[in-house]
């Protein structure tokens, strides 16, 4: 059987590869013209989800915490930066007014204290990764120090990102209600709307994506790594060895979160909008398909995953938009039946499953000694 080490070196071309394709191919392409503007922005799009995914990864297939929650801070970061570009629209908007139109249209004649800082672009990123990382900790602190695990923590973080998706899909918290935040103009004075900033943003995202991977590559493979994964086999005996395991599992869950709402962040101005539905519990549901379609526990399996239902959901939304949720749920369950170990561990699977019946054919031919004398 391959060893995680070796399975990590097999990695390592394949992610050099794909760091060039998705970083310096697919831009160079598109400014050929022989990838539309569409399709990069498509795939500006999957990448995102694709670091969504390993935020869910690093939780779920290391540190074993199933987490339903990663959607809250994925549209998190995004509103954090959706309210710069908000403020950056300016003039331009159906109103012409200097507030966001939809406080227009709420009937505000003064812009709320707390959208004031949000001009600031060093400020917004800022805030993309403090907010998240905030009620990460806090959330996890409560709940990782009260010992609650497996179903349990999945369940309060479900409720979490529902109660979440209530509260901004109301007026009341003047980011947008249920129509969220959209027709973005510019941002850092470029025109958001033309060509060259929208390479530039599916370039920003594919070098996050690859040095998310790099990242959380090297920390799975470090001490730390080593303890993540045994808190994900046997908890307990990480506790009887002397190690906080809740101090462990609360920093995979904030560095998590961060991730998770850096994607979302670069997602907002190359679809254009965010809103609360972003948020839904059925969002999450979705990413544990990807990291589970892909291969838990390999880094490179959930952006396969997500880049793989996403796509698979452009076409069966388009050619079959009344069975799309039948589709997801039939891959779901022929993974969970015939692929535990995802796409990325297929190959591996196949082989294991050659080298069985090979042994199982020569040990009929030597169970037969009178065909072999004969012979």
């Amino acid at each position: 059987m391959t060893t995680p080490l070796v399975t990590n070196r097999i990695q390592l071309p394949f992610l050099i590869i794909a760091a060039i394709f998705f970083v310096v191919v697919m831009p160079m392409l598109n400014s050929f013209g022989m990838i539309s503007d569409f399709t990069l922005n498509l795939w500006g799009k999957y990448l995102c989800y694709g670091i969504m995914a390993i935020s869910v990864d690093l939780l779920w297939g290391y540190t074993g915490l199933l987490c339903l929650c990663q959607a809250l801070f994925f549209s998190l970061g995004g509103y954090m930066f959706g309210m710069h570009l908000m403020l950056m629209i300016g003039k331009l908007g159906a109103y012409k007014n200097d507030l966001p139109d939809f406080m227009v249209f709420l009937g505000h004649t003064k812009l709320p204290s707390f959208w004031e800082p949000f001009y600031s672009f060093p400020f917004a990123i800022a805030m993309v990764f403090i907010v998240p990382g905030v009620i990460a900790y806090i959330f996890g602190y409560l709940a990782f120090r009260s010992r609650i695990k497996g179903v349990y923590f999945s369940i309060l973080t479900q409720a979490l990102t529902y109660g979440a998706s209530l509260l901004f899909f109301r007026n009341d918290l003047l980011m947008g209600g249920n129509n969220g935040f959209t027709d973005f103009r510019t941002i850092l004075g470029a025109n958001l709307r033309t060509p060259e900033t929208q390479r530039i943003l599916y370039i920003c995202t594919a070098v996050l994506m690859i040095a998310v991977i790099f990242g959380c590559k090297w920390l799975t493979r470090s001490k730390f790594g080593l303890i993540q994964r045994a808190i994900r086999d046997s908890e307990n005996r990480v506790l009887f060895s002397g190690y906080s395991t809740a101090n462990f599992k609360l920093f995979i869950f904030v560095i998590s979160s961060m991730i998770a709402a850096a994607a979302g962040a670069l997602y907002v101005p190359q679809v254009g909008i965010i809103n609360p539905s972003e948020m839904t519990t059925d969002k999450s549901l979705e990413v544990i398909v990807w990291v589970a379609l892909g291969g838990r526990g390999t880094l490179l399996g959930p952006v396969i995953g997500a880049i793989f239902v996403n796509a698979l959901k452009s076409w069966a939304t388009r050619e079959y938009p009344d069975s799309w949720l039948l589709i997801l749920g039939g891959v779901f369950v022929l993974v969970v039946m015939f692929m535990p170990k995802g796409i990325v561990g297929l190959p591996q699977q196949l082989r294991d499953l050659y080298h069985k019946l090979r042994r199982k054919g020569g040990a009929s031919e030597i169970s037969n000694p009178k065909e072999v004398v004969e012979s």
